[in-house]
């Protein structure tokens, strides 16, 4: 097809999600680079993050952009070779074993502490905060922090491990807040040297270790973000490893990002430059892992949550980038932002959820009551 016709098909395609190429809208594209057309429509969500990241395009409201994009399923109709390459390595390729479970620490939780300790906040928590009474993104992740523990019905004394424990804020509240002891185990060797550092003089053990060589007993279980690179082939042995590291009378809480529909395929963009190896669980396949090992005493949804937490990062993101500038690119800004306003947008048209999971190994005796 000619240049012209593919900016023709684009045009035709947007306007049906109320976008205009060069329109007056902040939702509208900006295109500055006409050669545009012709790698979207080859590589899909690749050929568009990767012309962001090159600056041939611009919109001023970049996740209002992707919200109407997602809302109208326009992405639907992009399914090129990328996609399904990515799709079929998930589906035949154990991508998260053996030294593999390694790499995404490696590839996206080591860019840097200084990142993440600009972006995140006070609490450094890289997973939807929760907002229902909150009124900033500190005092949201804090009430996140604390409805887990409510939920896990924490006691001075008890054992916890967190599975995935990023930078050990969340054992570092619970140890501090509750009294507890505990493990937190991560693929990430950034991640580890700086929560073994921010829980210093605490009774909790830093580690550098996949979930699979665990068998311990504990209390409590928590893992908060870290299920979404578990991937498919691998959640029934995740969940046989909590059952066995449980104790009888034991919880569970699983906090993950989750999707509504079939099981998801990787987007090429995400796999590419944010989370290689990653893939978002369908409901359909948490709870065949979960049969015989688990009752579900709580399935707690509440993904709107993460369109604030997002928002809340980048304004944290752009705050702080004169001084990241020194160490990040140009093109690595424009990645970020990307990254950002998708994920926003994700969340904004509800295409993916936010769940917790409050989960224990014969049921609670008399019932579990839901804290909120």
């Amino acid at each position: 097809m000619s240049q012209d016709s593919l900016r023709q098909r684009a045009v035709e395609l947007l306007q049906a999600a109320g976008v205009h190429i060069d329109g007056p809208a902040p939702t509208d594209m900006r295109v500055h680079d006409e050669q545009l057309y012709a790698r979207v429509f080859a590589h899909g969500s690749l050929g568009l993050g990767e012309a962001y990241m090159d600056g041939w395009w611009d919109a001023e409201d970049l996740p209002g952009l992707f919200t109407r994009i997602l809302s109208s399923h326009l992405d639907e109709h992009l399914k090129t070779l990328d996609t399904l390459i990515a799709h079929l390595k998930a589906r035949f390729i154990n991508l998260q074993r053996g030294e593999h479970a390694f790499e995404i620490g490696k590839a996206h939780y080591d860019r840097g502490n200084d990142l993440f300790k600009a972006m995140l906040g006070k609490w450094m928590m890289y997973s939807c905060a929760y907002w229902a009474q909150a009124g900033s993104l500190d005092e949201a992740q804090e009430a996140k922090l604390d409805l887990i523990c409510r939920k896990l019905q924490l006691k001075p004394g008890m054992r916890v491990l967190d599975i995935g424990c990023g930078w050990g804020e969340a054992l570092k509240f619970a140890a501090e807040r509750y009294g507890v002891s505990g493990v937190g185990i991560t693929v990430s060797s950034e991640q580890a040297e700086l929560a073994r550092e921010l829980c210093q003089g605490l009774p909790i053990e830093i580690r550098l270790q996949d979930y699979r060589e665990l068998a311990e007993p504990f209390d409590a279980i928590m893992s908060i973000g870290m299920f979404e690179h578990v991937g498919g082939k691998n959640y029934r042995e995740y969940f046989e490893m909590a059952r066995r590291c449980l104790h009888n009378h034991g919880l569970f809480l699983l906090h993950c990002i989750g999707s509504n529909h079939a099981p998801s395929r990787p987007d090429p963009w995400i796999e590419k430059y944010i989370f290689p190896n990653s893939m978002i669980p369908a409901a359909s396949q948490v709870a065949t892992a979960l049969e015989g090992l688990f009752v579900v005493e709580d399935w707690h949804n509440f993904g709107a949550d993460y369109d604030r937490t997002l928002s809340a990062w980048r304004v944290n993101f752009d705050s702080a980038w004169p001084a990241l500038s020194a160490r990040y690119d140009e093109r690595f800004r424009r990645m970020w932002h990307f990254y950002l306003a998708v994920s926003t947008a994700v969340f904004r048209s509800r295409r993916d959820q936010l769940w917790q999971l409050t989960l224990s190994p014969y049921g609670v005796p008399g019932g579990y009551r839901v804290p909120r």
